[in-house]
C-alpha cells in the first residue's frame, strides 16, 4: 500500500510542505492532476490565493476528485486550503469542497501588512512546548457541528480544527522548522508515525 502524500500543486505554497514532509522521511509528491490522487494516502491543501484555487480546481476538473478522495483519505488545508475544506465561505467566488462542516470568513485579520506570528498552545502535543504560528491574509474557521474538535485558539478564535483524520488551520505551520503540526496530522493514519 503506498504511504505517499500528495500536496495540490495549483498555486500557493507547495514547496515548503514538501520540504517539511521530506525532512519527517515522508514520501510526498505534487498532485495536479485527478489520476496523481490514486497514489496517495492523504492529501495537503496549501494556503495561497483561495478564489484562485477554487477556479483552477473547477479548470482541471478536479472538484468532484477532491471530494470523493476526502470521503476516504485525510486531508490537511491550510488557511486557503481550510477555506477550501468549508462547507460556507463569506465569498461567492470560491466554491468550497465540504469536506468539514466549518463555515470559513477570508481575511478576517486584514491585509498582507496585518500579518503576525503569536505562541500557540496545542491540544494534541503532549510536550505542551508553546508553538510559534505565522498568520498571513489569515481566515477564521467556526464549526457548524460537535463532530469538529478544536486542537488550538488565538484569543478565543480556532485556528486549528480536526474532524476524524481531516484537520483545518487558518496560519501556515510549513513556514518553520516545527514539524509538530504535520506529525500531529499524520499520527493519525501514516505508519511511520503511529
Amino acid at each position: 500500500m503506498s504511504n505517499v502524500v500528495g500536496v495540490l500543486a495549483l498555486q500557493g505554497a507547495v514547496d515548503k510542505h514538501l520540504e517539511m514532509l521530506r525532512a519527517m522521511d515522508v514520501d510526498c509528491r505534487r498532485v495536479r492532476f485527478a489520476h496523481e490522487l490514486d497514489d496517495c494516502v492523504a492529501l495537503i491543501i496549501p494556503g495561497g490565493e483561495s478564489t484562485t484555487m477554487s477556479l483552477l480546481i473547477q479548470k482541471f476538473d478536479l472538484y468532484g476528485k477532491l471530494r470523493e478522495f476526502a470521503t476516504k483519505k485525510p486531508v490537511m488545508g491550510v488557511c486557503a486550503g481550510a477555506i477550501l475544506m468549508a462547507e460556507q465561505v463569506d465569498d461567492a467566488r470560491v466554491t468550497p469542497l465540504n469536506i468539514m462542516p466549518i463555515s470559513v470568513m477570508r481575511n478576517i485579520y486584514g491585509r498582507q501588512v496585518s500579518s503576525f506570528s503569536t505562541d500557540l498552545h496545542l491540544q494534541c502535543d503532549a510536550q505542551g512546548l508553546a508553538y510559534r504560528a505565522h498568520f498571513i491574509r489569515a481566515p477564521s474557521i467556526e464549526s457548524n457541528s460537535e463532530k469538529v474538535e478544536v486542537l488550538a485558539q488565538y484569543n478565543g478564535q480556532a485556528v486549528i480544527m480536526r474532524m476524524g483524520r481531516h484537520m483545518a488551520l487558518t496560519f501556515h505551520p510549513e513556514l518553520t522548522d516545527d514539524n509538530r503540526i504535520h506529525a500531529c496530522w499524520l499520527k493519525g493514519f501514516h505508519p511511520a508515525f503511529k
